[in-house]
């Protein structure tokens, strides 16, 4: 009788040990599971070192663009692109500058799932894009070159201002963390021109922000990016 009454003891002992570690597993376990990271909302600014690369490679271009973005929710930002951009086109017969200011407004939607706390993007975006700009035709010849009328260059510069170019752009691109608030991006976009000034009896050719005006209305741009994030709270 006692042998079965220590042994009855035992077993409740034991289930009783049994639970209480089972308890202490749970709590721990629900403790891990309920660590939030929080990651940084800010002004993030800086530059598209691109431009000025491309101009080192080719003479006929020169420009500069300051960007920013501000992370409104967690996968949401608010984006905008600045800059000035200057370009010779030369055609056929022709050969004309365009030179002004543009402005880029739209929003990035950060597409990638980061781990713990990580920062990177793998974005979608919306720009709307508008240009002031000048061009000038620095040079014509006319197309009627024949053995009694051969044609005879123009090259008194003819300049007109105060043209605007309208346009919608699609963004694709990558965006990582290199360093602490320090990101380097890549992107890509496709653009389509919804309405440009043109100067009388020439087209515009080149737009800055836009870049080069096809037939079709259609272009294609890309950024590399350096940015900061100012950081203004963590959530």
């Amino acid at each position: 009788m006692y042998k079965y009454f220590i042994s009855i003891c035992l077993l409740f002992v034991f289930v009783d040990g049994f639970s209480q570690e089972q308890k202490t597993d749970t709590l721990i376990n629900s403790k891990t599971d309920s660590i939030i990271y929080k990651t940084n909302y800010g002004l993030r600014l800086g530059v598209d070192i691109s431009k000025p690369i491309l101009a080192q490679f080719n003479s006929t271009y020169s420009g500069f663009e300051v960007v920013g973005d501000y992370r409104i929710k967690k996968n949401l930002y608010i984006a905008a692109e600045a800059g000035y951009e200057k370009e010779t086109t030369s055609e056929d017969y022709t050969n004309s500058t365009s030179r002004g200011n543009y402005i880029k407004l739209g929003f990035n939607y950060n597409a990638y799932q980061n781990w713990l706390d990580m920062n990177n993007e793998i974005f979608i975006g919306y720009r709307y894009g508008f240009s002031l700009f000048e061009q000038t035709l620095n040079s014509y010849t006319p197309n009627v070159n024949t053995s009694y009328f051969p044609a005879t260059t123009n090259t008194t510069p003819l300049t007109t201002t105060d043209l605007t170019a309208h346009w919608s752009e699609l963004v694709f691109g990558f965006r990582t963390e290199t360093f602490k608030n320090f990101f380097i991006t890549f992107s890509g976009s496709y653009k389509v021109m919804m309405d440009v000034k043109e100067p009388e009896n020439f087209k515009t050719l080149f737009s800055p922000g836009f870049n080069r005006i096809f037939e079709t209305g259609t272009g294609f741009g890309f950024n590399y990016t350096l940015t900061y994030l100012i950081p203004f709270k963590k959530k």
